[in-house]
């Protein structure tokens, strides 16, 4: 959801600060449903679906074989890729700051999959990447919000938040049990005869217990000095959020388990889940007007819940043409990749707590 800012503080930046009457995005009821407890919702989803019919059992739909939980998780996860643009063009404020980058970005990146091998085979793999790296920034981002609001230096701890984010989630999976699942896509490499790209799952499996060790090493030492900080923080008036506790905590542990692990195969599913319904919570949170004026509903007597119902209706139903569309077409398979890259990419400078866009 956001970039780590160059600027670093230092203890003595800490200034006394009320605490605000609300800690909460929304409010309780709503941050609670949609923001933080989407980790254990999501795990405890992959706990009751595992080695159940929903997971287990091949169905046929639009001529491709899958399983329910397949199918319906990767219309999710599409479908949040799309919402995106909810925000970046329909929002006029956010649209006028970066329009060059909203109008002309996406079709010169299509075409140049529609014209180049390279170009293709590199941002499919880019994006498997990306996922990674932006799903922590999401986590990364509601942490600060709910950091600032107990009036806390933006500034502050703000790096030390951004590598914890980042080795919570990538360190599982160069650590644990979905490594290859990911560095897989690099054999993608092979049609265009690029040997070193092609050798890299190879040598990524032959030495994980290495990178292991190493994050694991790493990890532990960062952990004790990132809980010494913070405690040291506290001591001198900082006011440490307890639901941003709770949401790395429960993320952290979420990620490890699933990623780590994979103990019931659900690690996607698990992941995806969470990450896809916490980013649905925030557009629509930040969003509803601007949605009710794009459908011209807002008039109505329902127009919100018109408004809702008109939102998930389209993203869902570009979630769903993802899976029944041939991807073995490029142009069709560009389109997709397209609006899963202008996702990632707009999301790191259209969500900022410093720039007071969330």
């Amino acid at each position: 959801m956001e970039e780590p800012v160059k600027a670093s503080a230092s203890a003595t930046d800490i200034a006394p600060v009320l605490i605000p009457r609300s800690a909460y995005i929304v409010s309780p009821s709503y941050d609670w449903v949609l923001f933080l407890l989407p980790p254990v919702m999501a795990l405890l989803l992959g706990y009751f679906v595992k080695d159940t019919w929903v997971t287990n059992n091949i169905i046929e739909f639009a001529g491709y074989e899958q399983t329910l939980a397949g199918l319906l998780m990767g219309i999710f996860i599409h479908a949040h890729l799309f919402a995106v643009f909810f925000r970046s063009h329909g929002n006029p404020h956010v649209f006028e700051q970066f329009k060059s980058r909203f109008l002309f970005v996406p079709p010169i990146l299509y075409f140049g999959m529609l014209t180049s091998n390279w170009v293709l085979i590199s941002v499919s793999v880019l994006a498997t990447f990306w996922d990674v790296y932006h799903s922590a920034l999401q986590t990364f981002g509601f942490a600060r919000i709910y950091d600032s609001k107990y009036g806390n230096n933006p500034a502050l701890s703000r790096r030390l938040d951004w590598w914890l984010n980042q080795l919570l989630y990538a360190g599982p999976i160069l650590a644990g049990a979905t490594m290859m699942d990911h560095f897989k896509d690099f054999g993608e490499f092979e049609e265009l005869g690029a040997v070193f790209f092609t050798n890299i799952p190879a040598y990524m499996e032959g030495n994980q217990q290495y990178f292991a060790w190493a994050i694991i090493s790493f990890g532990c030492f960062f952990l004790a000095f990132y809980l010494f900080y913070q405690l040291r923080l506290a001591r001198q008036g900082y006011h440490i959020s307890p639901l941003k506790v709770y949401l790395l905590v429960t993320t952290g542990f979420v990620s490890i388990f699933a990623w780590g692990f994979n103990s019931w195969g659900e690690a996607f599913l698990i992941m995806n889940f969470f990450h896809a319904l916490q980013y649905f919570g925030i557009v629509w949170a930040r969003e509803k007007t601007n949605i009710a004026r794009i459908f011209r509903v807002e008039h109505y007597a329902f127009g919100k819940y018109l408004a809702l119902a008109l939102f998930l209706g389209v993203t869902l139903m570009y979630g769903l043409w993802t899976e029944v569309i041939d991807l073995d077409i490029t142009t069709l398979w560009a389109v997709t990749l397209t609006v899963s890259i202008m996702h990632f990419w707009y999301d790191g400078f259209i969500w900022s707590v410093q720039k007071k866009q969330v």
